[in-house]
């Protein structure tokens, strides 16, 4: 059985653009982060807090993500 059949269906949501964006920032933060770290470089210092920078800002697209994604039943709305 797969993971995704224990809780139900696995799908991105309706706002996938706001996903990819926040996956690709992820990426790209981790990349200059661990490049800033473990490589030996002049300007390491600038690698790492643009980097960590990148991770933060990263949230803000995953907030939004989330927001977009949740679900209120018309009932709950009281409409």
């Amino acid at each position: 059985m797969l993971l995704g059949g224990l809780w139900g269906r696995c799908h991105v949501g309706r706002c996938a653009f706001f996903l990819i964006l926040a996956l690709l920032l992820d990426a790209l933060g981790l990349v200059l982060l661990l490049l800033g770290i473990f490589a030996v470089l002049s300007y390491w210092d600038f690698l790492v807090y643009t980097g960590a920078l990148i991770l933060a800002f990263s949230l803000v697209f995953w907030v939004i993500w989330y927001s977009l994604n949740i679900e209120v039943s018309p009932e709950k709305l009281d409409l």
